[in-house]
């Protein structure tokens, strides 16, 4: 009887190790029992960095990550919460320590928050060193799209380590398919040759995105293979568009305007009695009334929070509302 026994503890035994051994995750890590950490090795945009998860202290500063750690329902410590739009729900969470904006940041009330994880980008990345010198053991990760790679495949990668690194490994594979058949539907509905325009509205200006270059409308081009309607020497990446007349727009006469609300996006600028909504802008613009997309409506607007809120989710809304639009006329 004994030694039955024996047979049988052995044998189950050999299971527990089985079972433990299938519980490692595939970065090779052993997956933390509930309660307890490990940590993990990801690459962001300084190289191999190691983060304890769960992370205990999480501090957000870069906008592209808001939506999605908030669908995740990631708590924050800390955060650039003045730079949030409405729609984010961190917004009206008074238990965040708000950061400031970038223009007027409180760096130094993220010690208070004791973060042991910092996501850091977009607008604040210039304080990568004070964050590093204020929170010395904190991890501060950045994932901004970097410069010369493509930027729908920097949006996922940003996206899928932000999934390892918070056990959404699923829930970030998911918006990453969701982000591509977006942009296959656009790519498969948009007819080679048809001319684009893509303008910033801001301060009741119209601004010029620059194809490739220009902030948040211009990598489309890239990503799109789009014509561009009027192309310019020494285009930026302003954040309000660079300065082109209304007639120079008119002129080039584009299939397709796309166009970004900057003030719908601000905390202040859509509050404004000054506002003026971008459709309004261009409905109003007697010079653009010949132009053909404004003949025929074929103008598409980014979501209202973009601004603040490019987000992977922003994109795949934008898309599908394109592919939507350009699908219709086929």
């Amino acid at each position: 009887m004994t030694s039955t026994r024996l047979r049988i503890g052995a044998v189950l035994s050999a299971l527990a190790l089985g079972l433990t051994a299938c519980g490692a995750d595939d970065s090779g890590a052993e997956t933390a029992a509930e309660g307890e950490t490990t940590t993990i090795e990801v690459e962001d945009n300084n190289g191999v960095q190691t983060v304890t998860v769960p992370p205990r202290s999480v501090v957000a500063t870069d906008n592209r990550t808001f939506e999605t750690l908030a669908d995740w329902g990631v708590p924050l410590s800390a955060g650039a919460v003045s730079l949030m739009p409405k729609t984010i729900s961190y917004k009206s969470d008074d238990s965040i320590i708000d950061l400031g904006s970038h223009r007027e940041p409180d760096l130094e009330a993220v010690v208070a928050a004791d973060p042991d994880l910092i996501i850091n980008g977009q607008r604040f990345t210039q304080y990568q060193d004070d964050f590093t010198s204020l929170v010395p053991d904190a991890t501060v990760l950045s994932l901004d799209p970097r410069d010369g790679q493509p930027f729908d495949e920097e949006l996922k990668r940003q996206t899928t380590v932000l999934g390892e690194v918070f056990g959404k490994e699923t829930e970030a594979e998911q918006l990453n398919a969701d982000f591509d058949a977006s942009i296959e539907r656009v790519k498969a509905a948009y007819e080679p040759g048809m001319t684009v325009m893509a303008v910033i509205t801001s301060g009741g200006n119209i601004n010029y995105a620059t194809p490739g270059t220009g902030r948040t409308l211009g990598p489309l081009f890239d990503i799109f293979d789009f014509t561009p309607s009027l192309e310019v020497e020494d285009g930026s990446g302003n954040h309000q568009g660079d300065d082109i007349s209304v007639e120079a727009i008119a002129d080039s006469n584009p299939d397709l305007i796309l166009v970004m609300d900057r003030d719908a996006g601000t905390s202040t600028g859509a509050d404004d009695p000054s506002y003026r909504p971008a459709s309004e802008l261009l409905s109003e613009s007697a010079a653009l009334q010949r132009v053909t997309a404004v003949q025929d409506e074929n103008i598409v607007y980014m979501p209202a929070d973009t601004y603040t809120n490019e987000s992977i989710q922003t994109y795949t809304e934008f898309f599908n509302s394109l592919a939507d639009q350009l699908e219709a006329q086929n």
